[in-house]
């Protein structure tokens, strides 16, 4: 899966003041990510705010992702959740059409221990059309998804080929990279932390920030890739302030108030989300402004 090495974005899903997808916007995201050099996109994952979308709304979300790229780039596709058996039905039924890859979380709210999270992702691997991305996050999830639990899985299953890696633990990032299959790939979900797991040996970033500033991020990852440590770690600090200012009162508020600031898109999140803070929102549009 030469495709997903470097730097991929988590597309939000922008609305408009009704709270309506807004597509326009959407599409004009897209082609900020394309024209300014990320590698790969992700749709319908967390920070495209997946929960509070319905069945129709995820439908045109990921129809003007497909129409916007017009076969630009690799897409992946958030496919999860915490009912293995609705996850197998839709993966049955979905149409894949334009789709390279699936991005899928560990299960959150069940706390399922580390035989039902690998019994999960087998359950998946049963039907899944396309690869898969594992996706261990347990500031969301609950549950820490171990490394024994994940080269288990990309040892057994062909179709696992990597995962996306956002328990913010440099240690177990490294446990990863050491103990994992030759052709698997550890990608980063955590932007602050991405440089150094490239440089230990990971394959990119599935980023938020990067969506922001997309251009020095990928050339970032782009170097970290080259080993070219001091040119990359001069691009990590340049957006570092700006990683923590977007995370601090929640993704995707934080990124939202830099794409108003870009004038893509609206600053508006669905509850029970909350727009940053007037403050938040001053400082955001500074470091834009001054990058």
């Amino acid at each position: 899966m030469q495709s997903l090495i470097g730097t991929g974005v988590a597309l939000v899903t922008p609305f408009k003041k009704d709270f309506s997808v807004d597509v326009e916007a959407l599409s004009k995201i897209v082609n900020f990510q394309i024209d300014n050099g990320i590698d790969y996109l992700v749709v319908l994952g967390t920070t495209a705010e997946n929960a509070t979308l319905d069945d129709d709304e995820k439908e045109l979300v990921i129809k003007t992702v497909i129409n916007s790229n017009n076969n630009r780039l690799p897409i992946v596709l958030g496919v999860g959740g915490n009912n293995t058996q609705k996850i197998v039905e839709e993966l049955k039924t979905r149409n894949f059409t334009g789709i390279e890859a699936i991005l899928s979380v560990s299960p959150y709210y069940n706390k399922p221990t580390q035989e039902g999270i690998y019994q999960h992702f087998k359950a998946i691997v049963a039907v899944s059309p396309l690869p898969i991305i594992l996706y261990n996050v347990p500031g969301r999830t609950s549950s820490n998804m171990l490394p024994e639990t994940v080269i288990r899985l990309a040892n057994d299953f062909d179709k696992i080929v990597a995962i996306k890696e956002a328990a913010g633990d440099i240690v177990q990032a490294m446990k990863l990279i050491q103990g994992k299959p030759k052709e698997f790939l550890i990608i980063s979900g955590d932007d602050m932390i991405a440089l150094p797991m490239i440089l230990a040996g990971g394959s990119g970033v599935i980023s938020v920030i990067g969506e922001g500033f997309p251009a020095q991020f990928s050339q970032m990852v782009r170097y970290g890739l080259q080993r070219k440590v001091d040119e990359a770690y001069k691009l990590h600090y340049q957006l570092s302030d700006a990683i923590d200012l977007i995370f601090e009162q929640g993704n995707p508020a934080g990124i939202k108030e830099v794409h108003k600031s870009l004038g893509l898109s609206e600053n508006i999140v669905r509850l029970p989300l909350v727009n940053v803070d007037e403050n938040l929102a001053e400082r955001i549009s500074n470091f834009v402004q001054n990058i």
